[in-house]
């Protein structure tokens, strides 16, 4: 079977991806002549021979030194637009995204700069590229969580276009727990939230996110797989977990693509979608993402579409623009036939 995208291309949202994850190469070396930066790689084949991951921190490591060269607003918006048009031609209709605003303001970007740069592409999204879009915040927890809530409080008081909080970066020995403060004040302003669990972290941390957090859905959720009663529970109350299937291969969480859980994750009535999570350094976009699984795992157009109405269901967009993209995927399964 093609690993060619499929067609005509599977609408769907993506709820997992961090737009600092989608700097490529090129635009790398082209931001990094922007603003007089000397990169520590000779040209773009030795950058993308760092792209070899051991675990979750060797990624990090490369990717924060990566973003070293996002310093203006122009950069950020650069940036934005860019995945923008990639998502649009991977079929990609709503994309709820994050930022981490601490990151740049450790390296002493301005966090008007940050958040505008990335806020003023998406407030024309849909009108520029088809694409409904939410921003989040997402937070370092390998950071102080008084840090975080700082940042929370300013973005809070600026009226900053964010829909929703997260917590990401490294995960293992730096629980839930630890923010229930920062969950707090976001809620408290009526934002939705998410957080990381379960990526490399064991399972009770998605518990703790659940219980603790009160999140609306789980990013990754790999390890509830670690316990039955738990899978029991995000079956029953259908909690959401966005998946990042080439993001677990390249950081070892699994072996192969072929190791992946989702189709078991799927049969078990786990409420799973699809998405990139830093594509830029995973080696694919959604497109690439579905084309590969129909290929490993000989998915039907019914499985397809039920990981496309999925990341729409769980997404925070609008009530009636959720009807219109589910209209989309309904369209594009009766035209498998």
């Amino acid at each position: 079977m093609s690993t060619a995208p499929i067609e005509p291309l599977l609408p769907s949202a993506e709820l997992h991806l961090h737009i600092e994850g989608t700097l490529e190469p090129e635009l790398i070396f082209e931001l990094a002549d922007r603003n007089g930066i000397t990169l520590p790689y000779a040209d773009l084949e030795e950058l993308r021979s760092r792209y070899e991951f051991t675990d979750l921190q060797s990624f990090l490591d490369l990717y924060y030194s990566n973003m070293d060269v996002l310093r203006t607003e122009a950069d950020f918006a650069d940036m934005t637009r860019a995945y923008l048009r990639r998502a649009a031609a991977a079929g990609v209709r709503h994309v709820e995204m994050m930022v981490d605003p601490q990151a740049h303001l450790l390296r002493g970007v301005p966090l008007a700069d940050c958040i505008n740069g990335v806020a003023g592409v998406l407030a024309t999204s849909l009108e520029d590229y088809g694409i409904s879009t939410e921003l989040i915040a997402a937070f370092l927890r390998d950071r102080p969580a008084a840090e975080a809530e700082e940042v929370l409080a300013r973005l809070i008081e600026s009226k900053a276009p964010i829909a929703a909080v997260g917590l990401d970066s490294a995960e293992m020995g730096y629980p839930p727990e630890g923010f229930i403060q920062l969950y707090r004040m976001a809620r408290e302003a009526g934002l939705k939230c998410v957080a990381h669990a379960g990526e490399e972290g064991p399972s009770h941390y998605i518990e703790q996110a659940l219980d603790l957090l009160l999140v609306d859905r789980i990013d990754h959720g790999l390890r509830c797989l670690d316990d039955s009663e738990l899978v029991e529970r995000l079956v029953r109350d259908q909690v959401p977990l966005t998946l990042c299937p080439f993001s677990n291969v390249r950081l070892r969480s699994v072996d192969t693509l072929a190791d992946h859980p989702l189709p078991q994750m799927l049969a078990r009535g786990l409420n799973v979608s699809v998405n990139s999570d830093d594509p830029a350094y995973f080696g694919g976009y959604v497109d690439d993402i579905f084309a590969q699984l129909r290929q490993t795992f000989d998915l039907t157009p019914d499985q397809l579409a039920k990981l496309a109405a999925n990341s729409v269901e769980a997404s925070f967009a609008q009530p009636d623009r959720k009807a219109e993209l589910l209209d989309l995927i309904r369209n594009w399964r009766r035209a498998q036939d």
